[in-house]
């Protein structure tokens, strides 16, 4: 495959995004609208949302060559996902909507206090942060390493105008643009 065909790629695979932050974007205003949605988020556009969202970079070139490696053994962490899954959707989501919550960490703070809240989310923020900062990492890599470096950019220029991008379309519509782009 070329590199100017990825680069075309890449363009419409960063268009859609862009597209889907103006459309969602539109409707609400204010901070209920940006981090929740105004909890009107399908269902079905998040479950499939939450599979996107597990897959990456990492997962198209590690998989296939740990798939070899171990054999078959990868199958039994697919099938623990998918009972992991069955258990969100059945217990803990009825338990969210009951609660009228957004997130385990609401439920912790409701039953245990503040402080196993505001640890667990600090947790959560660290371990989030550092390995989507990992996947992200490698995607600009195989990036750089098959299609710029041979136009000759820099990989910090690679690394920021991904960076920038993705900043850009988040910042407009919030999570109902992060919920339709993992479901795209």
């Amino acid at each position: 495959m070329s590199s100017s065909l990825v680069v075309i790629v890449l363009i419409v695979y960063f268009i859609v995004p862009g597209l889907i932050s103006f459309f969602t974007s539109r409707s609400g205003n204010g901070a209920e609208s940006f981090f929740s949605g105004e909890k009107r988020s399908h269902w079905f556009v998040v479950a499939v949302g939450m599979i996107g969202a597990t897959l990456s970079g990492i997962s198209v070139i590690s998989v296939p060559g740990m798939v070899r490696a171990v054999q078959f053994t990868y199958m039994q962490m697919v099938v623990g996902f998918f009972f992991g899954y069955l258990v969100v959707v059945s217990l803990l989501l009825p338990l969210y909507y009951k609660l009228n919550l957004t997130s385990i960490y609401g439920y912790l703070g409701k039953r245990f206090g503040v402080a196993t809240h505001r640890t667990a989310a600090l947790f959560f923020i660290l371990s989030k942060s550092v390995g989507a900062a990992a996947r992200l990492y490698v995607v600009v890599i195989v990036l750089q390493q098959f299609v710029f470096d041979a136009w000759q950019i820099p990989f910090t220029i690679t690394m920021g105008s991904t960076l920038l991008i993705i900043f850009l379309y988040t910042c407009r519509g919030g999570i109902k643009t992060i919920v339709w782009t993992d479901f795209f």
